[in-house]
């Protein structure tokens, strides 16, 4: 993607992850859109849909860490229309989970989609899982 605003809002969106690795989401809830399609699927749990879901879902995400930072991010792939885009990453981060006093690693494959509402873009998808290296089918089996 050439350098727009889009991607000063994905540099906004990828300094949101600092704060939201220390247990603060609020920087992240700021980028996402407030219409009723928004959507996020997190490692955590069942997507969630809606503005009051997703935020409450980065809640409970970020409270589960703190003392964290961004590593960095691996663009796999991204395009942008005039309004709807998306980037594919994986995220490099750690942080300190749930009660553990160590720092942990926190790889995770991301897309996020972005779409121009108001003549800003705002993160209107986003799926986050820890999936990076080939699995078995059977992998998908749940007991």
């Amino acid at each position: 993607m050439p350098e727009s605003d889009l991607e000063l809002m994905v540099e906004k969106y990828h300094r949101a992850l600092d704060a939201f690795v220390k247990g603060d989401p609020e920087q992240q809830k700021k980028l996402f859109s407030k219409r009723d399609d928004v959507t996020l699927a997190n490692p955590l749990g069942p997507p969630a849909r809606g503005s009051s879901a997703v935020e409450a879902t980065m809640d409970r995400a970020s409270s589960q860490l703190r003392e964290g930072e961004p590593i960095r991010f691996e663009r796999i792939s991204g395009n942008a229309g005039t309004e709807l885009a998306y980037i594919v990453e994986i995220e490099w981060a750690r942080a300190k989970l749930g009660g553990s006093d160590e720092v942990s690693p926190i790889p995770l494959r991301v897309t996020t989609i972005f779409r121009r509402e108001d003549g800003e873009w705002k993160v209107v998808h986003r799926h986050a899982d820890p999936i990076l290296s080939t699995r078995p089918i059977e992998s998908l089996v749940q007991s």
